[in-house]
């Protein structure tokens, strides 16, 4: 997918093996989907991969979500001197880490409809500055 327009957002997201970090996937891949992000691979960004670490520095808006608080997305984006503009770590939204076990896709639906909200908050917010 090649997108022109440079304020579409990037999304990464931790996608370990815990259940929280599988809801934080979840979320980003949603996103992807619904055309609301474009997701790129944050193990490319952690792994100075050239062409990845390109994307991430392009300066693009960043949707990054962490499934818990190692923050591995911030931290990956971080070692190449990005931030994300807008930064979900689901422990603040009760979303539980658990080893050895599946998601809830009721609760992954949950954090995709609050990353809209934030996103569509802060689109508000910014039409508003310019009037």
């Amino acid at each position: 997918m090649a997108v022109k327009d440079p304020t579409f957002p990037l999304v990464y997201s931790c996608s370990g093996c815990s259940s929280a970090a599988q809801t934080a996937n979840y979320a980003a891949v949603r996103l992807d989907r619904l055309g609301v992000a474009e997701m790129s691979c944050i193990a490319g960004v952690g792994g100075d991969v050239p062409q990845l670490v390109r994307v991430a520095k392009s300066g693009r808006p960043i949707i990054g979500i962490d499934g818990c608080p190692l923050a591995c997305v911030r931290s990956s984006l971080a070692r190449h001197g990005v931030t994300p503009d807008h930064y979900h770590q689901l422990n603040d939204y009760g979303v539980k880490k658990r080893n050895h076990m599946d998601f809830d896709p009721e609760q992954g639906d949950v954090v995709v409809e609050r990353v809209i909200a934030d996103l569509e908050h802060h689109s508000a917010a910014a039409i508003e500055e310019q009037e």
